[in-house]
Formats: C-alpha cells, structure tokens, sequence
C-alpha cells in the first residue's frame, strides 16, 4: 500500500506517517514533507524518483506528472491494472495533501498581489480532486483533523470503510471549493467595491430544530467548519435557535455601533431598549425601562466584557440569549442556574464576510437571486449636520440627539427612536406610516417623553409626524431631510418651538 504525502500544515504529520509506517504502508512525499519524513528518520521517496522528473520552477510544478495521477485515478478494475502495469505505475492508495495557506496571506495586512498570486496552490488542489474523485478505491485526507480517525480504523480493521472513504472525499471537494472561492473574491476584490464575479461555499455547522416556525427546517451554514454561532463560542445553554442567531446578530451589530459602554436589547429582530453609560451596571436599567414588556423573553448584547455587577442588574428578567465579547467568571457562576440563558462570546475584531475577503458586504436572498449591499456602517465621515429650525439646540440636545440617530439607524424602517440623554425611552418601527411610528414610540415613552428628542431614519413626508411627537412632549428632531415638503415641516417646528437638524444622510432598514 502506497500513501502520497505533500503538506503545507505538517502538523501531526510525522506521528500519523510513523502509524502508516508500522502497519507496512510505504511512503512517497514530495519537497519539504519528504525532508520533514527523513528527518523523522522515517523511509519515504521522493515524488522525483518516481516520475523521473525535478521539481520545476521553485516547486511550482512537483507532483503533476501522468505517472502520479494515473496511479492515483486507476479504477479497481483488471483493464486499469494492466495499464498501469504496461506503463510500470504503481497504484496510490492514500492521498494526504493539504493547500498553500492562501486565506491567511490575504487576511495579512498590506499583502501584495503577487505574495497573494505564490499562495495559489495549483498541484494540491489537483491530487485533492483526483484522490476525492477514486473514493472507491483509495482515501484522501485533506485535514490533519482527520488523521486520527483514519489511523484508528486502519488499525482495527486494515482498510478504511466506503462510508468513512465517501465522507473524506466529500469534505475534500468542500475544501477545495472554499480555497477556490477564497481566490475568486480577493481577485473579485481588487475589482472594486461591488465586483462582477463573487463566489459563496458555506458548510453546515448547526443542525437546528427548526426555522422560524417549527415546521421550518433549519441549518447555520458557515464559511469554515470551525466557525462558531455568529463568530463567537457558545459558552452556556443549549444550541442557539433560528431566531436567536437572528435577534443576536442584530443586537451585536447594533451594540458594537456605539463606543461607550452600552447595552442593546432585541426582541423579535427589533431593539427595544438601547442605553449608554459609563459601565455596563448603569446601561441596563435604562436600556430595560424603555420597554421591560418587550424585553423579557428578549436577547441582550453588550460591548464590554460582561461583568458581576450587570449580571446581579438583570435581576428576574428571563432573557434568551446574552452576547458579549467576554464574561467574568463571578459572572458566569452567577448566570450558571439560568439554564435556559445561552451566553455567547463573541471576539470583537475586524468583521466577518460570507465573501471571504470581500468585506464591509451584506446579502440576503430573493426569488431567484441574492441582493448584496454595503453594509451601512453609520453616518460617512464627511457628513455634515445642519441646524434648520430656527430655535438652536443646547449641547445636552445636540448630544442625545447624535445618540438618538445612532439608536434609530438599528431600527426597522420606518424607524422612530425618542431619548432623553444616552437612553431611549420609545421605540417604534417596521410600521407601513411614519406617524403611527412616531405614535408607538410616543405610547411606550409616555410621560418620560416630555422633553425628549426624537430621530427619523428617514425624512417626514408630511408634518403630521412632527405634531404627533410635539403632542407627545418632543422638544428636537433629527432626521435626514430631503423631502418635497421640507420648507412646511420646518415651519411646523418653529411654529411648535421645536429643534429640528438635518443630517442629509438616510438609514433605512428593511
């Protein structure tokens, strides 16, 4: 029996071709894994002295020769045999090869294209397919994962089981299928900002009970096996569900918007209490006394570590799920009899993209396609804000009106945030008219509403909305402008005494 060996990742390398060794394989390895067997003082031969050709080119060209592949395509069948016996070929019955670390080089900082171009590997790809190909006959190992498992079985049973062989191949054709897309989308990324061609390979990595509804199948598809529910490692509860990944990712996206120390609560894909303070301990409470109805049963992110002081703050409160970039082991031993409260750990680093190195995009399906966009990542640097109203608005307005924008751009359009200081205090959104918008927020905020600020993701169409938030107790107004009857809103809010800014920039979301 024969093993073809050719790594990048020599990890467990030396240890899974000693196991090989002993159960009587012969070993056949190609430039730096032959030299790393033979410093294992392991019996190996090179690549080379079976083809009878040099590696080529700095090793650009090692392994494709007919002599390699035709030992490793030969089909279980006496014609195949014969070939390879006219043509003194040996078969090939085990393909360990792992590719050129692309993906980490281009995730390198200031990597240049031609340092990206040495990283595409061309003859690991091509040994990975054809030993993947000829599962019936041979296997292929593509991850040093999986060296163990393999080892176990040819040590029980002498061979590897069909099952075992169809399952490596197809988590190999899924390797190879990343790996290429990974080139695509940084070639694609040097197009621009929205390229011609991008390639998508996710792999399943959560079976959930179901979707939205229970009679909704459910999976979490990643794009790496090792990818954890939203990035982060799931650290207490049973598995995340459809629409807590959902109302998680929106509160993480939302909550890591703001620098301060905050807290975001979601419930059902919609904030309901957003808030600010100097720790964690002091955004709760507000964050819950905009809506404490909606927040229980909710989900919460936060974007410091979470921490004994904002565990003891959640008192009774039954939450779903918590997402922080840490938790405190004081903590999580107070959070360890909420069984039914997933935490999540969640890194804060530079965003993840289904689009490999194509960054700063989202996508979502329609009937027949996937709509992509750039994700609005808030007001763009040059985006200036004009006071048009004719009262001017204090430093403590202006300040929780610039939170209050922040806070309705997380909101479902059309969105409408009322706040007082760092805290909303009224959320109302995903509703067809703006006005009834502004009428919910003003019904959650209540009498908390007198003298508080409003934001509109979006320009008002008419003055009613306006007058509904004056009604309510709305002293100042952000929002974009932009709209046919700006001039009678405007004098709609002198008349009502009323600040309003114009930011001239629109955040909806759908």
């Amino acid at each position: 029996m024969i093993a073809l060996l050719s790594v990048s990742n020599k990890h467990g390398l030396v240890e899974f071709a000693t196991t090989l060794t002993k159960l009587g394989w012969k070993l056949m390895a190609s430039g730096g894994t032959a030299k790393a067997l033979r410093e294992a003082k392991l019996a190996v031969t090179e690549v080379a002295d079976v083809t009878g050709a040099p590696e080529l080119l700095g090793g650009r060209v090692k392994t494709l020769h007919p002599t390699i592949y035709a030992g490793i395509l030969a089909r279980p069948t006496e014609e195949d045999r014969a070939e390879l016996q006219a043509n003194h070929i040996k078969e090939i019955d085990m393909v360990v090869c792992n590719l050129y670390p692309f993906r980490e080089t281009v995730a390198k900082a200031d990597v240049s294209l031609n340092e990206a171009i040495e990283h595409i590997d061309i003859g690991g790809v091509t040994l990975l397919r054809a030993a993947a190909k000829n599962f019936a006959r041979l296997t292929v190992i593509c991850d040093p994962n999986d060296y163990d498992g393999v080892a176990t079985a040819l040590q029980a049973d002498g061979f590897v089981s069909t099952a075992k062989r169809i399952a490596l191949a197809r988590k190999t054709f899924t390797h190879t299928a990343q790996y290429d897309a990974a080139i695509t989308n940084y070639l694609s990324s040097q197009e621009g900002e929205l390229p011609s061609l991008m390639t998508l390979s996710l792999v399943k990595t959560q079976e959930m009970r179901y979707g939205e509804n229970p009679h909704q199948a459910a999976a979490l598809y990643s794009s790496s096996e090792a990818m954890g529910p939203l990035g982060g490692t799931l650290l207490q509860g049973k598995p995340l569900s459809y629409n807590n990944m959902l109302d998680l990712d929106a509160a993480w996206q939302a909550v890591n918007s703001f620098d301060g120390p905050s807290v975001v609560i979601v419930k059902h894909l919609s904030p309901c209490g957003i808030a600010s303070a100097p720790s964690l301990a002091e955004a709760f409470p507000p964050a819950l006394a905009s809506d404490p109805v909606s927040a229980y049963g909710g989900v919460i992110a936060v974007n410091r570590e979470f921490d004994e002081a904002t565990a003891q703050a959640l008192g009774d409160l039954f939450v779903e799920a918590i997402a922080a970039p840490a938790f405190s082991v004081q903590a999580r031993d107070i959070l360890a009899h909420r069984k039914n409260c997933r935490l999540v750990a969640i890194p804060v680093k530079k965003e993840l993209s289904l689009f490999g190195h194509l960054v700063g995009l989202e996508g979502r399906t329609v009937a027949g396609g996937v709509l992509v966009q750039q994700r609005d990542c808030g007001d763009p640097a040059d985006t200036t804000w004009r006071v048009v109203s004719q009262r001017q608005p204090s430093e403590a307005e202006l300040a929780t009106l610039r939170f209050a924008w922040r806070a309705c751009q997380h909101v479902k359009s059309n969105a409408i945030v009322f706040a007082t200081n760092t805290a909303t205090i009224g959320i109302g959104g995903g509703l067809p008219s703006r006005v009834d918008s502004v009428k919910l927020a003003a019904v959650k905020a209540g009498e908390k509403a007198t003298g508080a600020v409003m934001a509109s993701d979006a320009f008002f169409p008419f003055p009613d909305g306006v007058e509904a938030a004056a009604a309510a107790g709305i002293v100042a107004v952000v929002q974009p402008g932009g709209s046919i009857r700006d001039a009678e809103v405007i004098a709609t809010a002198d008349r009502l005494n009323m600040v309003m800014v114009f930011t001239g920039v629109r955040h909806f979301r759908h």
